[in-house]
């Protein structure tokens, strides 16, 4: 059914037209279209509307353009007709599986995943992006030697050059006293000046390889003429031919029969290897500095290991050797290039790659130093939660691999086991541990940690979104409709699992431990005038109103929420799919559905990262992982609770409950640079809601098998922090509009009540 047929009768018919071109300067996610004034402006009847930019095959919203008589005939028509063509959506990829994978993000249930699960075609990437991969052996013409004078390149010879210089020259000095090693010692002292300050200035490699082969291939197009070096950006400089009137190169010894050459390796490589990979590793862990790790490692591994009269080093990028092909070895331009960010290594991204270590780290420190000679508790907490990071981004990635690989039923079953993995892990762990040791704190830890991930997802994560994605766009917009399911979902789920909590407290009685009047009486004796009570709480000990009546109460929640869970997984799935309504166009040799609209442009040959074994395997090593890192923060996190200064209520709705989810933030301050709003808010909505319909049940079945005192009552304080918080996102959320101000207004709450958090006295036990 088409746009105009789906209208209502009083609405103007209006045609799709495709979806505008993105930039192509700028690598962005496959969804991608029209900003929301470019959008809201061709809806309600733009003058210039014939003048539509061509598709492209990287657009979110179709460009909808309408005729003279499609004027809105109110304000309110417009806005209803913009939430329609809001609520549609044309989603493009580069293959199946990617396809698979976006519409995933839109289903309820389902993680929300930023980063590619298969391989990107290389040629139809930006330069931008095409520069981080390069080896840095393309020579680029440039202005001059002004233009590498920059705040990274200046930092460069601060971090790094001094010092990889100073390192040449005492090697270069050293070859020089071996008498035979006097033509190493040159090439050190060039390189000591060239690793000062190497930015424009290429090393070549000197060879008459070209001429070989033309000798061999005499059909082979060799120009024979001397030429200026015309290379194309970001294409391999050209090799150089020799002149003819120049004579070849005389014969000399091969370079493995040579004495110099071991003389070589076994006094002046050694200490290059050491300076080049302490280089290599500084600059890698920097992350934005990966253009010096890959000039020293170049260095390391293809420059020191050639002969030193092949190695050439050119002030400029002008070859001075005409009579001898050349070819460009190193040439660096930029030390620091902050999109690297987006860096990859087989699907991962740069900075999970280089936290990954940090789990040996943790694992090692933990489990050999376990009388902390080395390291103390507070370290090894630090360690073990900030290890927690890169595994939950692992088995995020793992899950998104196997969904888009995967049918419905498969991926909905995976997202279910494995989504809530990182969490539970930690809170079942913490509530063992307690028992062991009969510490009843861990348990409301554990409760403020739940709090706070509610708190987190319903307030920061949006309110964060809103805020950065507001910055560069200054309105966006999202379907009203579906972030109106998430919200009932939140409510429901809110008021399960508070419910027990009002229940004791409208039912319990209310015990203190020590009472004293003003006059500072006993409690016990006949003074009158007002009383100071302490420690008071409800009793729950009571077995009539415990065990026959909050008990099963909180039984019949725990069963009630999963089954609401499942509801709204078939309400936004199946029978109300259309709340979301993603087309699908046809394409030839493409499966499609009538609720999502697909444009994959190839799927032929597509490389998958991970493997749905592979990534069944990562899944389960990363959840071992997870759970003996998190048996060490909670072995090691006694230390930080028993901080004066520092309420253990705090500790866990921050350090416990967020640090988990900063790959979802992540995922969700993405979504809105690119305008797509709508899936940032439904990151935050989709954890929550998994929080309180899957992870709490969970818990709460856990000790109904093996009791370790895990109780669903909670203070007033997580009781009406959760309910406000739910309130207040679901007033923001009802017009469907946001913009820095709403996100600002959420994270400032948020803040507020962390610092209601921080200022609170410990709960009891601790």
């Amino acid at each position: 059914m088409s746009q105009a047929e789906q209208a209502p009768a009083d609405m103007p018919a209006c045609h799709e037209d495709e979806p505008a071109a993105a930039d192509s300067s700028s690598e962005h996610d496959p969804l991608l279209g029209y900003s929301n004034e470019q959008a809201h402006d061709r809806l309600c009847g733009a003058q210039h509307a014939d003048s539509s930019t061509p598709s492209s095959q990287h657009s979110l919203y179709p460009a909808t353009k309408c005729t003279a008589a499609c004027a809105c005939p109110s304000h309110h028509a417009c806005e209803d007709s913009w939430e329609e063509s809001q609520s549609k959506r044309t989603i493009r990829a580069e293959n199946e599986v990617e396809a698979n994978k976006l519409v995933n993000n839109y289903r309820f249930g389902f993680r929300k995943w930023k980063s590619h699960v298969t391989e990107r075609p290389f040629e139809g990437r930006s330069d931008v992006v095409k520069e981080l991969y390069s080896e840095l052996n393309v020579i680029k013409p440039h202005s001059g030697p002004g233009h590498f004078i920059t705040g990274g390149n200046v930092a460069y010879m601060l971090l790094f050059g001094w010092w990889v210089s100073l390192a040449y020259f005492l090697v270069g000095t050293l070859m020089f006293i071996t008498v035979t090693g006097v033509p190493y010692g040159k090439l050190c002292w060039k390189l000591c000046c060239y690793f000062l300050w190497p930015f424009g200035n290429p090393i070549h490699e000197m060879g008459n390889t070209l001429r070989r082969c033309c000798e061999r291939a005499p059909y082979c197009e060799c120009s024979m003429e001397a030429e200026e070096d015309n290379s194309p950006f970001l294409l391999p400089s050209p090799t150089e031919v020799p002149v003819p009137e120049m004579p070849d190169r005389p014969l000399r010894t091969p370079y493995w029969c040579r004495f110099v050459t071991y003389v070589w390796l076994l006094l002046g490589y050694p200490p290059l290897v050491v300076v080049h990979s302490l280089a290599c590793f500084i600059s890698w862990i920097l992350v934005f500095t990966i253009p010096v790790f890959k000039m020293n490692a170049r260095t390391l591994g293809v420059i020191l290991l050639l002969p030193p009269e092949d190695v050439s080093i050119s002030a400029g990028s002008q070859r001075k050797h005409q009579g001898y092909e050349t070819r460009a070895l190193l040439c660096c331009y930029h030390a620091a290039n902050w999109y690297y960010y987006k860096y990859t290594i087989d699907g991962i991204n740069v900075f999970a790659a280089n936290l990954l270590p940090l789990v040996i780290v943790a694992l090692v420190t933990g489990y050999i130093d376990r009388e902390n000679k080395y390291a103390s508790s507070d370290v090894k907490f630090t360690i073990a939660i900030g290890s927690i990071i890169p595994l939950s981004y692992y088995i995020g990635m793992g899950i998104a691999s196997i969904s888009a690989q995967s049918n419905f039923a498969v991926g909905a079953v995976v997202n279910a086991t494995f989504g809530s993995i990182t969490e539970l892990t930690f809170y079942i762990t913490a509530l063992l541990r307690g028992h062991q040791q009969a510490n009843t704190c861990l348990e409301e830890v554990v409760k403020a940690a739940l709090t706070g991930t509610l708190l987190g997802c319903i307030l920061f994560i949006p309110g964060i979104c809103m805020i950065i994605g507001g910055l560069r766009h200054s309105e966006q917009r999202f379907n009203s409709r579906s972030a109106g399911v998430s919200c009932a979902l939140l409510f429901i789920s809110i008021g399960g699992v508070f419910a027990p909590t009002l229940f004791s407290k409208a039912y319990g009685n209310l015990v203190c431990d020590s009472c004293t009047n003003s006059t500072g009486a006993n409690g016990t004796s006949n003074s009158s005038g007002p009383f100071v009570c302490h420690n008071c709480h409800y009793d729950l000990s009571n077995g009539t109103l415990f065990h026959n009546h909050v008990q099963p109460l909180v039984y019949t929640v725990c069963a009630l929420l999963p089954v609401a869970y499942i509801i709204g997984l078939l309400f936004t799935l199946k029978t109300h799919s259309h709340i979301y309504n993603i087309h699908v166009e046809e394409v030839q040799g493409m499966n499609h559905s009538n609720e999502s609209h697909l444009t994959v442009s190839s799927h032929h040959g597509t490389v998958v990262h991970w493997s749905r074994w592979r990534s069944l395997v990562i899944l389960i090593l990363a959840t071992v992982l997870t759970s003996a890192c998190a048996d060490l923060a909670t072995e090691h996190i006694q230390p930080i609770l028993s901080q004066p200064n520092i309420s253990q209520y705090f500790i866990g709705v921050t350090v416990l409950a967020m640090v988990p989810e900063i790959p979802e933030i992540v995922n969700g301050i993405q979504f809105a640079l690119q305008n797509n709003i709508s899936l940032s808010l439904e990151v935050g909505s989709c954890i929550a809601v998994q929080v309180c319909m899957l992870q709490i049940p969970i818990l709460v079945l856990f000790n109904a098998f093996y009791d370790v005192g895990f109780v669903l009552i909670f203070s007033d304080q997580h009781l009406w922090a959760s309910i406000f918080s739910v309130i207040l996102v679901n007033y923001i959320f009802m017009d469907g509009k946001c913009d820095y101000f709403q996100g600002t207004a959420l994270v400032v709450v948020y803040l507020i009540l962390l610092a209601q958090y921080y200022f609170a006295p410990s709960p009891a036990g601790c």
